[in-house]
C-alpha cells in the first residue's frame, strides 16, 4: 500500500511546513555524468530556474525545449533547531515523469510518476539549526512501462528524442510546489469518508489512519468556524443537523479537523475543508445530492505560456472565471491528475471533476487522434512489458484516489484515455484496473475511460466496463471534415444508433469533440480551421447531442489552445480551444455560453 502520506501540507498547531518554491540551481544532463560525477552533493554552473514551472519554454534554444535524459535541479534549506523532536520530509508536488532526491551528498529516495506527490523523509539527513543541499535529479524520457506511454529513440547525431503517444507537449521538471514539512512522529497518516443523506441531516462515517494508538477525535466545523458535530474514535460516524449540502455551482464546504490526543494535550492536527454530498449513478442518470446533472464543461490541460505545465495560480483564477462566465459546471483533467489546488477551487466554486490518471497513449502511434479514426488496431496490451505497464498504472491510481477521494468535486475515476480495445488483452488489462479502483475507493465513484474513436459497438471489448460511457468523437474533423459535414453527421447519427439498440442503460457523455480554429482566422463561406467552420461543426454536433436522450453531457476539446509536439497536423500546438492560450475568447465560446446558459442543470432527467 502507499509508502507515505500523500495529505496536502498544512501548518496546524503540531505541524510546519516551508515553501520551497522559487528559483533552483538547474543544469541539463545529456551525457549522463551526474552520477558519476556525484552531481548529488552538487551540481556544476550557475543557471537558476523558477520552481514550480515546465523547463523547456524559458530557453532560446531548440536543443533544450526537445530535451531529453536526466536534468538536475540544487537548492539549500534551512531546517530548524526546534524541528528535531519531529519527523522531517520534502514534499514535491510532482516530478515528472521520475525523480531521485539527495539531501547532503545522500541519495534517500525514488518516485516515478509525473503527476502525483510523493515525500522524501530527511530526518536523519539534515543538520538542524543549519543549512542543507537538496539535490533532485530528475528524468522526462518516455517509455511503454509507465504513464503517460511513448518512446524515446536516439537520433543520428546522437541526441535523444521523445517520441509520445500522445497528442500534447512532454513537458517536464519540477512543475508543482515543493515544501519542507515538520510533523509529529505520531501523525494522521490518511483518511477516509463517505456521505448518507437523510432528510436534512447527513451522516458522514469516516476512517482514520495514523502511525500511533494515541486516541483520535473528529470535529466539523460550519464556515463561520463553529463545531457542529463531532465524534471520537478512528472510525466512526459524524451525525450532522440540517446539513448543508455541497450543490453543483452552489458549493458549501465544512471544515473537518481530525486530532490525536494524550495526557499532554494534542499529539497532531490535520484539518482539511470537506462537502457534503453524494454520487450515484441510476440507469442513464448521473445524480449528485440524489438529483440528475447534465455535465457542461471542457476536458483541459495544465498549459500556458512561459511556465508550460507549472502550476500557476493567475492562470487558474483566470480559467475558472471563464468557465463561470460560459455556463460551464464541469471539466475533466486531461490527461493526468492536475495541481491539487485545482481541486481546492472546484471545491469551492461547486465544479464537477471527472479526475483521470495520467493513462494516455496506450494505442502505440504517434498520431493517435488520426490513425484511430482509420480503424487501425495496435494490440497494446500483448505487449511482453504490459506486467510492468499495470504495474505502475495501478500504482497511479493509487496515488491519485488517495490524494484526491476527499474532494467534493471528484465525480468520476477515468482510468484510460483513448487506449487501444479492440483486441481481447486488453479485457483483463482493464479488469485489474477498474476492479482496483472500485476497490481502493470508499465512496464508490463511478469509473470511466474515453473511448478512442475505433472503439465502437462491435469492436470495442471494454465498453462494459465502464458506469458512465464517455466518447472521445471528432465527426466533422478527422472524419469527413468540410463541406462533408453532412457526410460527418450522418456517421455520427449511425454509430450513436448503434449504441442506442445495445440498451445499455448507462449515462453517455462526450469527453471530446471540437474542430482546431485559428484565433483570426474567418472565411465566408466557411473553411476547416475558421472561426465559421467551428461554429457549424458546433451546431451539427449539439444537434446530435440533444437527439438522444442517454447523453448526459458535453465536454469540449478543449477549454484553451495548447502546446504539442511540432508537426504538419498542429500549427504551433493543438487550436481546438474554445479559448486563446492567452485565455481570450473565440467566437465559439459565445455560441456555447448561449447553449449552456439555456440548459438546464437537470437537462433531459
Amino acid at each position: 500500500m502507499l509508502e507515505h502520506s500523500m495529505l496536502y501540507p498544512v501548518a496546524t498547531v503540531s505541524r510546519r511546513l516551508s515553501s520551497m518554491d522559487g528559483m533552483w540551481k538547474f543544469c541539463l544532463d545529456g551525457q549522463g555524468a551526474g552520477e558519476k560525477e556525484n552531481w548529488g552533493g552538487g551540481i556544476p554552473g550557475k543557471d537558476l530556474i523558477p520552481v514550480p514551472a515546465s523547463f523547456q519554454d524559458f530557453y532560446t534554444e531548440k536543443d533544450v525545449r526537445e530535451f531529453a535524459g536526466d536534468f538536475w535541479y540544487e537548492k539549500d534549506a534551512f531546517v530548524p533547531g526546534e524541528w528535531k523532536d519531529k519527523r522531517v520530509f520534502l514534499r514535491f508536488g510532482a516530478a515528472t515523469h521520475r525523480a531521485a532526491v539527495y539531501v547532503n551528498g545522500k541519495k534517500i529516495t525514488e518516485h516515478e510518476g509525473g503527476f502525483l506527490p510523493f515525500l522524501a523523509d530527511i530526518t536523519d539527513a539534515v543538520s538542524y539549526d543549519s543549512y542543507n543541499k537538496i539535490v533532485v535529479k530528475v528524468n522526462n524520457e518516455l517509455t511503454v512501462t509507465n504513464i503517460p506511454c511513448g518512446e524515446t529513440c536516439v537520433l543520428p547525431n546522437g541526441k535523444k528524442m521523445n517520441k509520445p503517444y500522445f497528442d500534447f507537449f512532454n513537458y517536464a521538471g519540477l512543475q508543482r510546489s515543493v515544501h519542507l514539512l515538520a510533523i509529529p512522529k505520531e501523525h494522521v497518516f490518511d483518511f477516509d469518508l463517505d456521505y448518507e443523506i437523510s432528510g436534512k441531516n447527513a451522516k458522514i462515517r469516516y476512517s482514520v489512519k495514523t502511525t500511533g494508538e494515541h486516541p483520535v477525535s473528529v470535529s466539523l466545523l460550519d464556515e463561520k468556524g463553529v463545531e457542529v458535530a463531532s465524534s471520537e474514535g478512528k472510525d466512526g460516524v459524524i451525525d450532522v443537523a440540517d446539513a448543508r449540502l455541497w450543490q453543483v455551482r452552489n458549493a458549501y464546504l465544512y471544515h473537518l479537523i481530525i486530532r490525536i490526543t494524550d495526557d499532554d494535550g494534542i499529539v497532531d492536527e490535520y484539518g482539511q475543508k470537506i462537502g457534503i454530498r453524494t454520487i450515484q449513478i441510476k440507469g442513464t442518470s448521473i445524480l449528485v445530492n440524489g438529483e440528475p446533472v447534465y455535465l457542461k464543461g471542457f476536458g483541459k490541460h495544465e498549459d500556458c505560456d512561459v511556465v508550460g505545465r507549472g502550476f500557476h495560480i493567475g492562470m487558474m483564477k483566470r480559467d475558472f472565471e471563464l468557465m463561470k462566465w460560459i455556463g460551464a459546471n464541469s471539466f475533466r483533467t486531461a490527461h493526468y491528475p492536475y495541481s491539487e489546488e485545482i481541486y481546492q477551487m472546484a471545491d469551492e466554486e461547486g465544479f464537477l471533476v471527472i479526475d483521470e490518471v495520467a493513462a494516455v497513449g496506450m494505442f502505440e502511434s504517434l498520431m493517435n487522434f488520426m490513425e484511430a479514426s482509420t480503424g487501425k488496431k495496435t494490440a497494446f496490451f500483448e505487449k511482453e512489458t504490459t506486467p510492468l505497464l499495470l504495474k505502475a498504472h495501478k500504482k497511479a491510481i493509487e496515488e491519485l484516489i488517495a490524494r484526491d477521494k476527499n474532494h467534493p468535486c471528484v465525480i468520476a475515476w477515468s482510468l484510460l484515455n483513448e487506449p487501444e480495445t479492440t483486441n481481447e488483452a486488453a479485457v483483463p488489462y482493464f479488469k485489474e484496473v477498474f476492479d482496483w479502483a472500485h476497490e481502493l475507493d470508499v465512496q464508490k465513484r463511478p469509473r470511466t475511460f474515453a473511448l478512442i474513436m475505433n472503439s465502437v459497438p462491435g469492436e470495442c471489448k471494454c465498453y462494459a466496463f465502464s458506469d458512465i460511457i464517455a466518447l472521445n468523437r471528432y465527426y466533422g474533423w478527422y472524419v469527413k471534415g468540410g463541406y462533408e459535414i453532412s457526410e460527418a453527421e450522418m456517421m455520427f447519427r449511425k454509430e450513436m444508433d448503434a449504441w442506442k439498440e445495445l440498451r445499455l442503460n448507462k449515462p453517455f457523455i462526450f469527453t471530446e469533440y471540437g474542430a482546431d480554429t485559428l484565433g483570426l482566422e474567418h472565411k465566408l463561406p466557411s473553411v476547416m480551421w475558421s472561426q465559421e467552420y467551428q461554429e457549424e461543426y458546433l451546431d451539427m454536433t449539439n444537434e446530435v447531442f440533444d437527439s438522444y436522450d442517454f447523453i448526459k453531457g458535453e465536454q469540449i476539446w478543449n477549454f484553451a489552445d495548447f502546446q504539442t509536439t511540432e508537426g504538419i497536423l498542429r500549427v504551433n500546438g493543438n487550436k481546438k480551444g474554445i479559448f486563446t492560450r492567452q485565455r481570450q475568447p473565440k467566437d465559439a465560446a459565445y455560441l456555447l455560453r448561449k447553449r449552456w446558459k439555456k440548459l438546464p442543470l437537470d437537462y433531459k432527467s
